[in-house]
């Protein structure tokens, strides 16, 4: 005997639903509600000073703003190449899930490309694909950490804290200074080394834009080996080094990026690099980046990443592939994305030293990569047109975005805790004549001060 089956109703023919309002209810306040990890948890001071800028802009403010390292594609679209690749990709249906690892192709691709730009030689089990580089740094963390492990960093830096944070590990920061170029030497690392399970490295750096120079890193992977050495037999796990190289391919004058492997090939074992195409093709939207090093603990990150469903989406990787074959599309690219991204960070540059020449309180580094400068801005003590006293970097901060429209990023962003006068400033997403407008504003604003 058949059953009779009754369609249910369509929607529209359905009873409207009453409304329930459930704003009461989903506000508790009670932060035991959460766990511990997450209530103690902070947000990105960037990511909160940049949603303030998003809204004066929306109100109708001209602000030249310097905040999250990120591209404007007005400014700075992804390759033709790459755009083209993505649409052809979407239009054959390449909107499946991705292997866990990431596609075939793509990985053959970073690998070729590493051979290629970097001189590395990685066997394809040591490469893995995911959505940008904060998974592969997540997927890092996991991998190696334990709840109370040491994880050894400098300050400035980007998120370490917070990731030691997310894992429960033990932070060691290292306070870097402006002579050392906001870099970690071998001195300054080595006492901290003993017990230690990871230790992180960025360059060029994330905030000050200056890059590692070979024999520093030489020395600090000579450290980190002797290290390792000292522990082979007694059971104690090894210490690796996360090498977050993100803008490498960012280099500017005569900047040349070194990598641990290249100045000591036995830190293969314990290298573990952070990559992608976020920041060296402005393709930060696209979400694919890639983690490379021993195979042992690429396998690892994948499982997790996996778990988390962190894998860049599959039109992006097969697009990704394509364009890292093509040399000559790469290298048409950057004939003038590095050209505007140097002539932008030496605006800025030149417009806070001319500030110096004249005796403001004004310092900056040299650009030598990135999309970042890093500048000191120090008018303490002084008072505004508003009565306002200058104590602390937000006061300066806000100072400059009332009296000049340009929005800066304080090191406390990059865990820094004292007031040092000290700001990022992100090249990526201004017109180097909307720079020069404000560093020539910011100099009008020091004689509004008192």
């Amino acid at each position: 005997m058949i059953a009779n089956f009754r369609a249910s109703p369509a929607p529209n023919d359905a009873m409207p639903r009453r409304e329930i309002d459930l704003s009461t209810l989903v506000r508790p306040a009670a932060t035991s509600r959460v766990s511990a990890m997450a209530a103690g948890l902070t947000g990105s001071e960037i990511l909160k000073i940049a949603a303030e800028i998003r809204t004066m802009v929306r109100d109708g403010a001209t602000i030249c703003n310097l905040t999250v390292g990120d591209f404007d594609p007005a400014q700075f679209p992804i390759p033709a190449r790459l755009r083209d690749e993505v649409t052809q990709a979407l239009a054959r249906g390449e909107t499946n899930y991705p292997p866990a690892d990431g596609v075939l192709e793509l990985r053959q691709a970073v690998q070729a490309y590493y051979k290629r730009e970097l001189g590395l030689s990685y066997p394809l089990e040591s490469i893995l694909i995911a959505g940008g580089a904060r998974p592969i740094i997540y997927g890092i963390y996991r991998s190696l950490v334990d709840v109370g492990d040491r994880v050894v960093y400098p300050l400035p830096s980007w998120n370490n804290n917070h990731y030691v944070h997310l894992v429960g590990a033990t932070g060691v920061p290292i306070p870097c200074t402006s002579a050392a170029q906001f870099l970690p030497t071998a001195a300054d690392l080595t006492p901290a080394l003993a017990g230690a399970r990871l230790v992180c490295l960025n360059s060029p750096l994330n905030p000050s834009g200056t890059a590692i120079d070979a024999k520093v890193l030489a020395e600090i992977c000579a450290a980190i080996v002797a290290e390792n050495a000292r522990r082979e037999g007694t059971g104690e796990r090894p210490l690796f080094l996360m090498y977050d190289h993100i803008y490498w391919p960012l280099c500017v004058g005569d900047t040349r990026h070194v990598t641990p492997p290249e100045v000591l090939p036995e830190m293969a074992r314990y290298t573990v690099f952070v990559d992608g195409i976020s920041k060296a093709f402005a393709a930060t939207g696209l979400r694919v980046g890639w983690a490379v090093g021993p195979a042992d603990i690429i396998g690892r990150m994948g499982a997790i990443i996996g778990h988390m469903g962190a894998w860049a989406p599959r039109a992006e990787q097969v697009a990704t592939a394509a364009f890292l074959t093509d040399v000559a599309a790469q290298e048409e690219f950057r004939a003038t994305f590095i050209p505007g991204l140097q002539c932008r960070l030496d605006a800025a540059y030149r417009g806070l030293d001319r500030m110096r020449t004249r005796g403001l309180p004004v310092e900056a580094l040299p650009p030598m990569g990135a999309i970042y400068l890093t500048a000191r801005i120090a008018p303490f003590g002084k008072k505004t047109a508003g009565g306002v006293v200058l104590k602390t970097n937000d006061d300066v901060r806000r100072w400059m975005l009332d009296a000049s429209q340009v929005a800066v990023v304080p090191f406390q962003a990059f865990g820094v805790p004292e007031d040092s006068g000290w700001y990022r400033l992100s090249v990526g997403a201004a017109s180097e004549a909307a720079i020069v407008a404000g560093m020539s504003r910011l100099e009008a604003a020091f004689a509004q001060l008192s």
